[in-house]
C-alpha cells in the first residue's frame, strides 16, 4: 500500500460526503447498504460499508455508485450487529481508491473504523505534527488523521482518547465511528453538517446524515444532533456526552438551498418547504413579464414551484434531466457543442417555443453549465429567457465541506450582476438576496453563509506555504471585484 505524507494533505480539496451507523441490529451492514441509497446524492465517486463480527472490523468498499460496488456476496461477509457506511465525492486530485472510505485501522486500544461527512481546515497543520511523531499516512483523507491522534494518545482509554483528539480539530465533521462493536456519532462544535438520529426498535439505533436514510428503513426520526454533541452506542445502551464546547452554530445554509435531499427533515420541517419558500420569496425580489416557469431539474424543483405560486405563473416541465449519466462518459471524436450539458439535460421544445420562459436555477458557481442550458433553450425557440436563482450570488470558497474552486474560478467574484446576465445571454437575472434567504430559513438553527458573504465562522482562511491559517479579516477590507468584466469564467463542469 502506497504512504502518503503531510506534503500530500496540502493538495488535498474538501469532501462533501454522507455516512451511516447502525447499532445492535442483526443485519447492520444490510441496513447500512440500505440508507446508503438514499444518501447516494451525497456522494458517487466510492461507497463503503464497515461491520464488527465480534473478533475484528470487516470493510467492503470500491468507487463507483452503491449499487456498483456491492452484491449479496459481499454484503453477506459484514456480519455483526454494528457497521457504519459512507458515500464520497471529492474534488479534483483526490480521486481514488486509498482515499474510499470508511477507514479501518487496529490498534493496541482494539479495532477502529471511521466514516467522515466535511472537512478538516487545520488538516496541514495535524498531518505534519503527526508524521513528526511517526504516523504514516495510508491516505490523503483527513479523516485518517483522528485516527493517528486517538492512537498516539498516551493516556488508557479510548474515550478518553476520542475526546483529546477530538479537541485537537478544526473545520466541519460529522463523523460515524466504530470501536469494536460500539457505535459513536460525533458532530463539531459549529455544526456544519447535519447528523441526525433515530430508532429502529428493540434497542436498535441509527444515526445518518440525513432523515431520508431514516425512513427507507423504516426508522423513527428522534432528532438532529447538536454542535459538539458525541454519542455513545456501547453495553446496549446510549450516552449523550457534551464533549466539544458549542461555538456559534454554523449549519451550512446550502443544505437547505441544494445539498440534501427535498424530502428530508431539518430544523423542525421538510427542505421542500423551505426550498419552496425560496422559490416564493425570489418571485417577490425579482418578478419577471413572462409566459411560464421552467425548472433546472433536479435541484429547483420545489424553488421552481414557488416561484410559479408566488408569481402566478404556470409551471411547466421545460428540461428534462437524465438519472443515468456517470461521471465519465465517451465522447464522439466530432465535438458537438455542448455535449456534457446534452448528455445531462434536454428541452422539451413544445413547452420553450416563441414564449418568454422564466428558468429558476439553485445556484451559480463557474456558470459553466447555466451558460451551455441557457442556450440549448434559446435553440429550442425560446423568445425571451429570465434567469432566476434561488442562493444569493457565490463569491467566495467553501472550507467545509462543499467543493467549490477558488475565487477566480467563481463568476459572481470577477463579474458582477450585469455582467453574468451578460455573459449567460439572457435578458434579466435575479438573485435572491441574503435578507430574502434569510427570511426563507428556518429561524431555529444559525447559518453559515461564508460562501455568499466572506464571513467565515472561524475567520477567513488562508494559505501560508503548505498550511492553513486564519484570518479574521472582513471581506470587506478587501479589494472588490472589478465590476463587470466581460472575460469568460474558467471552465469547468
Amino acid at each position: 500500500m502506497t504512504a502518503f505524507t503531510a506534503e500530500d494533505f496540502a493538495r488535498r480539496g474538501p469532501e462533501g460526503c454522507g455516512v451511516v451507523g447502525i447499532y445492535n441490529h442483526p443485519e447492520a451492514a444490510k441496513l447500512c447498504y440500505l440508507a446508503l441509497y438514499a444518501l447516494q446524492h451525497r456522494g458517487q465517486e466510492s461507497a463503503g460499508v464497515a461491520a464488527f463480527d465480534g473478533n475484528r472490523i470487516n470493510v467492503h468498499k470500491g468507487q463507483g455508485l452503491v449499487a456498483d460496488v456491492f452484491d449479496e456476496h459481499a454484503l453477506n461477509r459484514l456480519q455483526g450487529r454494528s457497521a457504519i457506511g459512507h458515500v464520497r465525492y471529492s474534488t479534483a486530485g483526490t480521486s481514488a481508491m486509498h482515499n474510499a472510505q470508511p477507514l479501518r485501522a487496529n490498534y493496541r486500544g482494539g479495532h477502529l473504523a471511521i466514516a467522515h461527512n466535511g472537512n478538516l481546515t487545520n488538516a496541514d497543520e495535524l498531518a505534519r505534527v503527526l508524521e513528526a511523531n511517526g504516523a504514516i499516512f495510508q491516505s490523503t483523507t483527513d479523516s485518517e488523521l483522528l485516527i493517528h491522534l486517538i492512537a498516539q494518545h498516551r493516556k488508557a482509554g479510548f474515550r478518553e482518547g476520542l475526546a483529546a483528539g477530538l479537541k485537537r480539530l478544526r473545520g466541519a465533521y460529522s463523523m460515524t465511528m466504530l470501536h469494536d462493536e460500539d457505535l459513536y456519532a460525533i458532530k463539531d462544535p459549529h455544526g456544519f453538517r447535519p447528523l441526525c438520529v433515530g430508532s429502529l426498535g428493540n434497542d436498535a439505533w441509527v444515526v445518518a446524515s440525513e432523515s431520508c436514510a431514516l425512513d427507507i428503513l423504516g426508522a423513527t426520526y428522534l432528532r438532529e444532533m447538536q454542535p459538539g454533541e458525541v454519542m455513545d452506542f456501547r453495553k446496549g445502551e446510549v450516552d449523550t456526552r457534551q464533549v466539544l464546547e458549542p461555538a456559534n452554530q454554523s449549519f451550512c445554509v446550502f443544505e437547505f438551498i441544494y445539498y440534501s435531499r427535498p424530502d428530508s427533515q431539518a430544523a423542525g420541517g421538510s427542505v421542500y418547504h423551505f426550498r419552496k419558500r425560496l422559490g416564493e420569496e425570489l418571485a417577490r425580489e425579482h418578478p419577471a413579464e413572462a409566459d411560464v416557469v421552467i425548472a433546472v431539474p433536479d435541484s429547483s424543483n420545489a424553488a421552481a414551484l414557488g416561484y410559479a405560486v408566488g408569481s402566478g405563473l404556470p409551471l411547466e416541465v421545460g428540461l428534462v434531466r437524465s438519472h443515468y449519466v456517470g461521471r465519465t462518459f465517451i465522447e464522439p471524436e466530432q465535438k458537438m457543442r455542448d455535449f456534457g450539458a446534452k448528455m445531462k439535460y434536454n428541452t422539451v421544445r413544445e413547452v420553450l417555443a416563441g414564449r418568454r420562459v422564466v428558468v429558476v436555477d439553485d445556484s451559480i458557481v463557474r456558470g459553466t453549465t447555466a451558460r451551455k442550458i441557457v442556450r440549448m433553450i434559446r435553440d429550442s425557440g425560446a423568445a425571451e429567457i429570465h434567469f432566476r436563482v434561488s442562493a444569493p450570488p457565490w463569491r467566495h470558497p467553501c472550507y467545509y465541506g462543499i467543493d467549490t474552486p477558488d475565487e477566480d474560478r467563481l463568476l459572481a467574484n470577477i463579474m458582477d450582476v450585469e455582467g453574468i446576465r451578460d455573459y449567460l445571454d439572457v435578458e434579466s437575472i435575479g438573485f435572491i438576496s441574503m435578507e430574502g434567504l434569510m427570511r426563507s430559513m428556518p429561524k431555529t438553527v444559525q447559518y453559515c453563509t461564508s460562501c455568499f458573504t466572506g464571513r467565515y465562522p472561524e475567520g477567513r482562511p488562508r494559505r501560508n506555504g503548505r498550511f492553513m491559517e486564519f484570518s479574521t479579516r472582513d471581506p470587506s477590507e478587501r479589494n472588490s471585484p472589478s465590476g463587470s468584466q466581460h472575460k469568460e469564467a474558467h471552465t469547468g463542469q
